[in-house]
């Protein structure tokens, strides 16, 4: 298993389905520390943050993609179970 902290391992779909069965995995577990543990709550987050994303690359120094790839999806689905 790789890391769920880490998305650069996510290169390929079939990294993104890994990644996404890993995410499932985590949040069957209660005690996961996941802000939304709910759906809508975990929808809404993932909204606010890819309407916030811009700023997330802008603080880190990093240039803000202008094409999704694999692993930005998973920082996306990654950055929903905690984003508020």
């Amino acid at each position: 298993m790789y890391s769920l902290n880490d998305t650069n391992w996510v290169r390929t779909r079939a990294d993104l389905v890994a990644y996404i069965k890993q995410l499932s995995q985590e949040a069957e577990v209660q005690t996961n520390g996941w802000e939304n543990q709910s759906l809508d709550r975990y929808l809404e987050a993932l909204s606010a943050w890819a309407n916030d994303m811009d700023g997330c690359f802008i603080n880190r120094g990093e240039p803000v993609p202008d094409r999704p790839d694999w692993s930005l999806i998973a920082d996306m689905l990654r950055a929903a179970c905690f984003y508020e």
